[in-house]
């Protein structure tokens, strides 16, 4: 309202924003950050077996493919089922440039583990020693288990895998006898893009 007593016109864009309801695909999870190693180093801590173990989790198996598996176990000692994310596909490989694949809900969240989202990692060289990484997940679902799923993934990501991929290159591969805490102060990762009109 203006000094007059009247309504300023809105932007149509911002009417709509906060008029309109918003869908689970409009959730996303998204991050930028820089890692101090070439884009090389970066792409095969993030698909092969011994990649991920100096960083994502302290075993895994990736069959580099489109659709080839993407195992990711944080509890390799477990029962299949529980050791982590068994079983997703890799949607996407463009060599040194994009990567994606599907994820699952952790085994505390039982109603929604058979469902998945997708991950998607773009690399860009910043300078001769330095890596932009990219990050997104999206894909989600309606309902509460979809929101502790959202809220779950926002602290495991910002907070846990991306600072460990981070700290792994600063300092060498994680010990997975002592990993580095979780960090404490992690922004969010989560984007809600524009809804749509009903």
């Amino acid at each position: 309202m203006n000094q007059n007593g009247k309504w300023n016109a809105l932007p149509l864009g911002l009417l709509l924003l906060l008029t309109s309801p918003a869908f689970a695909s409009d959730r996303v999870l998204r991050t930028e950050l820089t890692i101090a190693a070439p884009v090389a180093d970066v792409w095969k801590a993030w698909t092969t077996d011994e990649g991920i173990a100096t960083f994502f989790a302290p075993k895994g198996h990736v069959d580099l493919r489109v659709d080839g598996t993407y195992d990711v176990w944080f509890n390799p000692a477990g029962k299949p089922g529980e050791r982590g994310a068994e079983g997703m596909r890799i949607v996407g490989v463009e060599p040194m440039r994009r990567f994606a694949f599907t994820w699952n809900a952790p085994p505390t969240i039982p109603a929604i583990r058979s469902q998945r989202t997708v991950v998607v990692l773009e690399f860009e060289p910043a300078g001769e020693k330095h890596t932009k990484l990219r990050f997104s997940e999206i894909g989600w679902g309606d309902g509460p288990e979809w929101d502790r799923a959202y809220e779950y993934f926002d602290h495991a990501w910002g907070s846990v895998v991306l600072p460990r991929l981070v700290h792994r290159f600063a300092h060498g591969p994680i010990d997975w006898n002592a990993p580095p805490p979780p960090l404490a102060d992690a922004a969010t990762l989560k984007l809600e893009l524009a809804a749509h009109g009903s």
